[in-house]
């Protein structure tokens, strides 16, 4: 759309964060060699997102133009990696990396994904198969740093990781937010954007939003209450609201009664969990806890959600579990203005098979090799990469393929990761920076900016809070000379599958389409056949025409023809900035996919490890605990390499109460120490302090993401103002043992003066 004589307009989802807010591009197509960016605001027509725009979705013209973004693959020759061509890297990778695997096996290979491969479709869908075709066993990803606890949870009660149910906040009347921060985050595992403006309309027809959280975040400020709880203590709130509920009468299971199977189980094992327990662990008063469990049982439209704070703890899972009860108990969960389950225009893998009984999920098919932690949802715990590597024997990862994921910053233990990635016999990593993951690795191969790709929400359709279908062209042409991502991880595949780096990949990705052409018919039989479906889909090619295939399949899909009127992507390409196909609507029963084909309220291993919680002794009065920080300028590391985003105050800062910093004789300003008795002195961080009586006494919080001070990175943005890592205070050992997750939050340290 043209909005002037040499500016062009285009419409694009942005891919920074889960909110997914829809932007225009103004884009001077003559105004030098290759169009430019001229500026990003948001797009009033988005049915999803309505006009948002957060910084972040301003610094998409930043990372686009950023001049330490790699725009040419690295090669390591003679200890330094140096620019190369493409049939060069992967000659590289074909040479090295087959004889590896030959001579040590398909675990002597390990793969890890970061956050940025949910936010492209080509990582994505294209990460899967190259997962597959690997046959290894030693996965790792980003979801057991923060979110794992939760698909775990909703795939033991409800049978899918992905049924996963979150606020319909649009119809809500009574809201509570447990270890999340929405304001900020617009989001998480909830796709809702713009959440103030949602949040203040609750409240102006006379809703209520209560926040629940050691900091009173920017979510509290909003808040008609906030409930100031000590880090790490969420279990015993959350037992005592369940077993509140149970003993003063209040359960209201309503239509969902005769699919719940296990509540008595769940009423045993909460009783120990009293409203006085827990005022002893979180310090909230039994009065208030028995407060809020009257009104969430008595509020026509409620739902409680928790988030990250409450998953990166040792209890992340049971936690999830028992928020999940409580919306149960209440009557709320499944129901319009409770917490619902969203359905995917594409890619709802629950949705598939028989409605209201399936395969369930299980864990522990294999265990790491050195800890012995079960594979949870195909994934091995990222805090334990470390020791599969350095520990030598049968079955030690030896190479590495790293995919957008920066874990020595992200994942505990950053420095003796990586010591682990320099002993490595060979790393490929497919990334936009040399950051302080990817310079460890022996071949870079950068990906695109994402203005040079389409873009359809592969993953966050199945956690929005409203349904909708929404596609986005690439803004810019990209350079001829560079692959798209899924061509990377084709290739990468090729050669490990035995075809070669010189491979077809056009016939690779016809031959896997297939598969999963004959897939979808034995998923579904009344589907047209084979070539029937193959035929339309050859409009596009590689991630485009996986979605394609997603959304002629899925819930408002045209099925090859026989819904005439219903969904495919050139219909959905076609509308100006996406579909909106309404409101959450009640899905169960038939969403399950338990066994038993019942919402299994009381899983053996959640109701096993709740009563692990009794065995936590009580807090020391004196106590510090060290909590984290999202701020909306700096969600992820690589991030801060952005202007637009780094630009402003010194964002790595420790907070801390004024109260605890009198009684240690520290003054605002000066720099501190932060470690813990289990870190030598080497360990211990150096970083400025802040006073802020918005933290509860006996808390500090740090921001995650930073320490951009390693040699060897080309970040030079963010190496001005590097910050420190705070996940080097963090134990590798730590888990949530059910899901595998970091305890990342709740952590005892102590603060000195330097």
């Amino acid at each position: 759309m043209s909005t002037a004589a040499s500016t062009s307009r285009h419409y694009r989802i942005c891919p920074l964060c889960e909110a997914c807010c829809g932007l225009w591009v103004d884009v001077a197509d003559r105004d030098g060699p290759t169009p430019r960016v001229v500026r990003v605001r948001g797009a009033d027509e988005d049915p999803f997102s309505r006009g948002y725009l957060c910084p972040k979705g301003v610094a998409l013209k930043d990372l686009h133009e950023d001049p330490d973004r790699l725009r040419t693959p690295l090669v390591r020759r003679d200890g330094r990696l140096q620019a190369a061509t493409w049939d060069e890297a992967f000659a590289h990778i074909g040479q090295h990396l087959p004889p590896l695997l030959q001579t040590h096996g398909a675990d002597a290979l390990g793969l890890v994904a970061g956050n940025p491969v949910v936010h492209k479709m080509g990582l994505l869908l294209y990460f899967a198969r190259l997962a597959r075709a690997a046959g290894t066993r030693n996965i790792f990803s980003a979801s057991t740093l923060d979110q794992m606890p939760k698909q775990l949870q909703s795939g033991l009660m409800f049978g899918h990781g992905f049924s996963v149910a979150v606020p319909d906040i649009d119809r809500c009347q009574l809201l509570v937010v447990l270890g999340a921060n929405p304001a900020v985050s617009h989001g998480s595992m909830w796709t809702v954007p713009d959440f103030r403006q949602r949040a203040k309309a609750l409240r102006s027809r006379g809703g209520r939003l209560v926040v629940i959280d050691p900091r009173r975040t920017e979510t509290a400020e909003m808040a008609d209450e906030h409930l100031s709880l000590r880090p790490g203590s969420d279990v015993f709130l959350l037992a005592a609201l369940v077993r509140e509920l149970f003993t003063t009468d209040r359960v209201r299971l309503g239509r969902l009664g005769p699919w719940v199977q296990g509540l008595d189980a769940v009423r045993a094992a909460v009783e120990p969990f009293t409203a006085a327990l827990a005022e002893r662990h979180t310090g909230i008063p039994a009065d208030q806890v028995r407060a809020l469990a009257q009104a969430l049982a008595q509020a026509p439209q409620a739902c409680l959600y928790g988030r990250i704070g409450t998953c990166t703890q040792r209890f992340g899972t049971v936690n999830s579990w028992l928020i999940d009860l409580v919306n149960l108990l209440t009557g709320h969960l499944d129901e319009p203005g409770g917490a619902m389950f969203p359905q995917a225009a594409a890619f709802a893998a629950n949705t598939q098979g028989p409605p209201g009984r399936g395969r369930g999920v299980r864990t522990g098919r294999h265990h790491s090799r050195v800890s012995g932690a079960p594979e949870v949802l195909g994934e091995l715990p990222v805090s334990l990469l470390a020791e599969e590597i350095l520990t030598p024997g049968p079955g030690q990862i030896r190479a590495l393929i790293s995919v957008g994921t920066n874990p020595v910053l992200s994942a505990p233990r950053g420095a003796q990761l990586a010591q682990a990635l320099e002993g490595l016999d060979f790393m490929v990593s497919v990334d936009i920076y040399l950051n302080e993951t990817t310079r460890h690795a022996d071949v870079v191969l950068p990906g695109r900016s994402p203005l040079e790709d389409g873009h359809y929400d592969v993953a966050f359709g199945q956690l929005s809070h409203r349904h909708h279908a929404r596609y986005s062209a690439p803004v810019l042409p990209a350079p001829t000379d560079h692959p798209p991502e899924w061509q990377l991880l084709l290739r990468l595949q090729a050669i490990l599958s035995g075809l070669g780096a010189d491979a077809d990949l056009a016939a690779l990705d016809d031959q896997l389409l297939d598969k999963d052409l004959r897939g979808a018919r034995v998923a579904d039989p009344q589907l047209p056949d084979v070539a029937a479906m193959a035929r339309p889909l050859s409009t596009w090619s590689g991630p485009e025409r996986l979605v394609d295939l997603a959304l002629r399949t899925g819930p408002w899909g045209d099925r090859f023809g026989q819904r005439p009127h219903g969904l495919t992507l050139a219909q959905v390409a076609q509308a100006p900035a996406g579909l909106d196909l309404g409101p959450l609507t009640p899905r169960l029963p038939a969403l399950l996919r338990t066994p038993s084909g019942a919402i299994e309220a009381a899983p053996p291993s959640l109701v096993d490890d709740l009563a692990l919680a009794l065995t936590q002794p009580e807090p020391a009065a004196d106590a510090l605990w060290l909590v984290g920080r999202r701020e909306v300028r700096s969600n992820n590391s690589w991030m801060h390499n952005l202007p637009v985003l780094a630009k402003g105050p010194v964002r790595c800062v420790l907070w801390m109460h004024p109260q605890d910093a009198a009684a240690r004789g520290l003054q605002p300003g000066q720099t501190v120490a932060i470690g813990h008795g289990g870190l030598d002195e080497q360990a211990w961080l150096q970083v400025p302090l802040a006073l802020h009586d918005a933290l509860r006494p006996g808390v500090v919080s740090l921001p995650h993401g930073w320490g951009h001070d390693l040699p060897g990175t080309q970040l030079a943005t963010a190496a001005r103002r590097p910050g420190v890592n705070l996940n080097a205070l963090m134990s590798a050992q730590a888990r949530d043992p059910i899901s595998g997750t970091s305890v990342l939050s709740g952590v005892p340290v102590r603060v000195r003066a330097v």
